[in-house]
């Protein structure tokens, strides 16, 4: 069977994904593995990539590179999103991405992110879900929406500059986080998700990437992470409601020591469950649907599908 990796690179962490194409045109994964490595550290404020935060990214981005080609990938696709395309420099990690990892990333516009977001939710959950599928993103610097019909066809799709990296960074002064400072990320979070159309009437919500799944592993204790317990799962609003108050009244120190949460995540999952949080409550849904295969899983069906 036809081998192929992707890559995903993001403004928190990078994502691979290894997997085997079958006959059926579905893929099963061989290999999939993370890491944060904050490429999106200051990039809300200084419009530039730092040093630090590529330097990180591409010694991991060189790294899952390396460890595709040894397991046998026969091409492998790298996208980058929301830092990437935001930032002055993004064509200098671009040109070290190349010289140092032998692979060419492609920064996607955030309509085709969210598209590719929506590809791998509906291929898990659309085809038995009882209505619309609505899918949130989201990412450390951005936070897709995307609403689809029962037949799988994008009815709307946006990306919004909101994101766990970003509202800290601009919102968060105090640690643990002030009232002021949770004040501020949703006063931010409910007038940007105002220009939401309303939701399609039945919809499952499904949520993808990171801080979703990090949520649910702190809500349920699972250390360490196991994808088959995460994904199909579903955090409910009273349960991030607790999530949030929880996270937001935990110093730095205490949130790294929790059960199910990556230390390097710590900083900026409370603004995460704000996000989340805030997602639900725009769409009007009591429920999401946790998904563990993102954006990765849509660049794959994209790049390398059967019909690609």
């Amino acid at each position: 069977m036809p081998r192929y990796a992707t890559i995903d690179v993001g403004t928190n962490s990078v994502l691979l994904l290894v997997a085997d194409r079958q006959p059926d045109g579905r893929f099963h994964a061989v290999r999939e593995r993370a890491e944060i490595t904050r490429l999106g550290r200051g990039v809300d404020q200084s419009r530039r990539l730092s040093p630090e935060g590529m330097e990180t990214t591409l010694q991991v981005l060189s790294d899952f590179a390396e460890e595709a080609r040894r397991l046998g990938a026969e091409a492998i696709a790298v996208s980058a999103t929301s830092a990437a395309r935001d930032a002055e420099n993004g064509a200098e990690f671009l040109a070290a991405a190349r010289t140092r990892a032998g692979v060419t990333v492609e920064i996607i516009p955030g309509e085709l992110e969210a598209q590719l977001s929506f590809t791998a939710a509906y291929a898990d959950f659309g085809r038995a879900a009882r209505g619309p599928l609505v899918v949130v993103d989201i990412g450390g610097g951005s936070t897709e929406f995307i609403y689809g019909d029962t037949a799988g066809k994008v009815t709307f799709r946006h990306s919004f500059d909101v994101g766990s990296v970003r509202m800290t960074e601009r919102y968060v002064r105090a640690d643990p986080p002030s009232a002021e400072d949770r004040a501020r990320v949703e006063a931010h979070l409910r007038e940007t998700f105002s220009s939401l159309p309303p939701c399609p009437p039945g919809a499952q919500l499904v949520g993808i990437a990171g801080t979703v799944t990090t949520l649910f592993t702190v809500r349920h204790a699972i250390d360490p992470y196991d994808a088959e317990r995460v994904h199909g799962g579903t955090l409910s609003l009273a349960e991030l409601d607790a999530l949030v108050d929880s996270l937001c009244q935990k110093p730095l120190a205490e949130r790294q020591k929790l059960p199910g949460l990556q230390p390097k995540r710590a900083d900026v999952i409370p603004a995460g469950a704000l996000i989340l949080r805030e997602c639900l409550r725009a769409l009007r849904l009591e429920n999401c649907l946790v998904s563990d295969r993102g954006l990765r899983w849509g660049l794959l069906a994209h790049r390398f599908g059967a019909s690609s």
